[in-house]
């Protein structure tokens, strides 16, 4: 992760966007110190100067995100980074002179303008990132983006904070303003270029376009979700940085109580931001995102519970770094699935709505204090309804979920070889998955491995089993009845796959109809083509080699599944994913390409020993052996038969 730091798609815009919170916070702290302590005259209470300041930052985004989003699609946004850059130089030397003359609204002006140029910013600033980085490096930049962003707020609060208390401080922090604005110029410059849509529009009507900038955000849902879930966390994030000076003044009397805290807070996120990373192997998982929330929900019930300032720290870090592992998904997520000519776009509607969501937070905040809530009793509030938007996003993203969380397990139990996996299955749109059907565990096997969610198709005895029927309703599995058993479960489980497919989610078929009983791929039968000519889509073929005989297997002398002790230690297991194929094959041709993955785990010549020995095996037991198509009654061999299989 941390070699982007290194490479010039990534490097200049990092450093850019950190000077760039750095100075917004820089500036912030220092002339709230100011206007506190008295350096600057003015007849306003110092508490009703704080939130005019704070507004003056939130309030450019409503204003100008719409207008931001539109010209970083339609522009270069490397020049419009530039450019914003330079304009940076300009208001910091505004803010200078301001100190230098102990000018209130000449601060408050460039304490807007910057709040502007960072709306402004916003946009290009995360749209620019799927231009210059790979879709497995995606996560990783988002991740150092905000590390790096939270580390310039603390960095600039903290330096804000303690240059304006010094005697001549203001001085110091006018030339740190200028100086990090130059350097940050001089990244901007060696930001690659980025080119726009010529055909994007520009609206300079303020309110149409935010409007109509908010409703893009919307188009994909699965990008709204990623827009609410990431604005909820600013919603967190506003009211617990709003509460901490309160609770530095209840867990200590030291003066360096709030600066612990705050450091904690940012150290978390940045914390977090690189666990997220790590958790998700580089990739954008969004199955993290629901056990983060809920993650999220119990620190802010443990920084209820502080009572000392080492505890209130500890639990602000962990929200913290609940936070950071909750939004970076979100936001890759959001950059990876919009379209290329609305990524802007739909950035800003973002920070639309990141602004809307951190306004409310505050003024609940406000309301509940005002109306005599303690500050425990709001934070066990705002814990409770965290903890519901984690079990939300948990519902949300179940099936991925599910999938991770097989993965995981599986790792522990088996020695998973995925050496020779592939995962073919495409990033959007519908495909059918098809694999060799070695034993009740094959959808583990596999499953939990690929890139997207998967809903795979089960016998409808196996959907019933006693203390399984919720978990496979919550993993949203299609049961399958033959139509001698029930003609209406068949054709709702048909239904429902041809449903799934029109809705572009992807399913999993075992075409064999039941477990190899001599560790051998079978026949496919052809309900799989009969699914195929109503919906043609991708086939994407997998293998699984290593449970036969195992206990969830049949075994070599005819054992039953989990008829016996599980094998000692970690077995080994083995998985490959063949390229796509297309609708139109036979089921034969499905059965060749499962074959031709699952014989190349083994040397050729092991793999003619076993399926000498497998032969044997079924001329020896050919009553326990499969049946052929011709010796199994027609009513064994309906579309359930032939498409499906206990898959768990």
């Amino acid at each position: 992760m941390f070699a982007l730091l290194r490479s010039t798609r990534f490097s200049p815009l990092f450093w850019t966007q950190l000077l760039g919170a750095f100075n917004d916070n820089l500036l912030k702290a220092a002339l709230i110190v100011a206007v506190t302590f008295g350096s600057l005259a003015t007849h306003q209470e110092p508490a009703t100067l704080v939130n005019l300041a704070t507004a003056l930052l939130v309030a450019p985004f409503f204003l100008f995100s719409a207008l931001a989003g539109q010209l970083s699609d339609r522009f270069d946004k490397s020049k419009l980074i530039f450019g914003l850059k330079v304009a940076e130089v300009g208001i910091m030397l505004l803010a200078a002179l301001g100190f230098y003359l102990q000018s209130l609204p000449m601060l408050l002006t460039s304490l807007f303008l910057m709040g502007t140029q960072s709306a402004l910013f916003g946009p290009m600033k995360y749209a620019i990132l799927p231009q210059h980085l790979e879709d497995e490096e995606l996560l990783a930049g988002n991740s150092l983006i905000e590390m790096g962003t939270f580390l310039a707020i603390l960095s600039g609060t903290l330096g804000g904070s303690f240059l304006a208390a010094l005697e001549g401080g203001q001085t110091y922090c006018a030339v740190g303003l200028v100086v990090a604005a130059i350097v940050g110029a001089v990244q901007a410059f060696r930001i690659p270029t980025a080119p726009g849509q010529e055909s994007a529009a520009i609206d300079l009507n303020p309110i149409r376009s935010t409007l109509q900038t908010v409703k893009i955000g919307q188009r994909d849902r699965s990008v709204w979700w990623s827009i609410l879930g990431s604005s909820w966390f600013w919603l967190i994030g506003a009211v617990v940085l709003g509460q901490l000076p309160a609770l530095a003044e209840k867990v200590s009397e030291s003066p360096q109580a709030l600066t612990a805290l705050l450091a904690a807070f940012s150290l978390g996120v940045a914390a977090g931001s690189i666990a997220c990373e790590r958790l998700s192997h580089g990739k954008i998982e969004l199955s993290i995102v629901g056990p983060a929330a809920i993650l999220l929900g119990l620190a802010l019930l443990w920084m209820a519970s502080a009572s000392t300032l080492l505890i209130a720290a500890l639990a602000t870090a962990a929200v913290g770094a609940a936070g950071g592992v909750f939004i970076v998904p979100l936001y890759a997520h959001m950059q990876r699935e919009a379209e290329d000519n609305e990524r802007s776009q739909v950035v800003a509607a973002n920070n639309i709505v990141n602004a809307v969501f951190m306004v409310a937070g505050a003024g609940y905040a406000a309301y509940r204090l005002g109306a005599g809530a303690s500050l425990s009793e709001l934070f066990v509030e705002l814990a409770i309804a965290q903890l519901l938007s984690g079990a939300v996003a948990l519902y949300a993203t179940r099936l991925r979920f599910v999938q991770r969380l097989i993965g995981f397990m599986m790792r522990i139990f088996y020695k998973i070889d995925l050496r020779d996996f592939e995962d073919h299955v495409p990033e959007k749109g519908a495909a059918i998955v098809i694999c060799n059907h070695e034993s009740f565990a094959d959808a583990f096997a596999f499953g939990g491995f690929l890139k997207r969610p998967v809903r795979f198709v089960m016998d409808h005895r196996m959907a019933k089993l006693p203390g399984m029927k919720r978990f496979f309703r919550f993993a949203r599995i299609i049961a399958i009845a033959p139509k001698s058993e029930s003609d209406d479960v068949l054709q709702k489980a048909l239904a429902e796959i041809d449903q799934a497919l029109a809705d572009g989610e992807v399913i999993a078929l075992f075409p064999e109809g039941r477990c190899s009983r001599d560790g051998l791929v079978g026949d496919f039968r052809r309900g799989i083509e009969r699914i195929l000519e109503k919906r043609p889509v991708p086939v994407i073929p997998f293998a699984v080699r290593g449970f036969f005989g195992g206990f969830f297997a049949y075994g070599e002398n005819g054992e039953k599944p989990m008829r016996r002790l599980p094998r000692r230690g970690r077995s080994p297991l083995r998985v490959a994913g063949g390229a796509p194929l297309g609708p139109d094959l036979r089921a034969e041709d499905y059965r060749a390409a499962v074959v031709a993955l699952f014989e190349g785990h083994s040397s050729s010549e092991e793999g003619e020993v076993r399926r000498d020995a497998a032969r044997e095996r079924r001329n020896e037991k050919m009553p326990e052996a499969r049946p052929s198509n011709a010796q199994e009654p027609a009513a064994k061999t309906p579309l359930t038969a032939e498409c499906a299989a206990p898959a768990a």
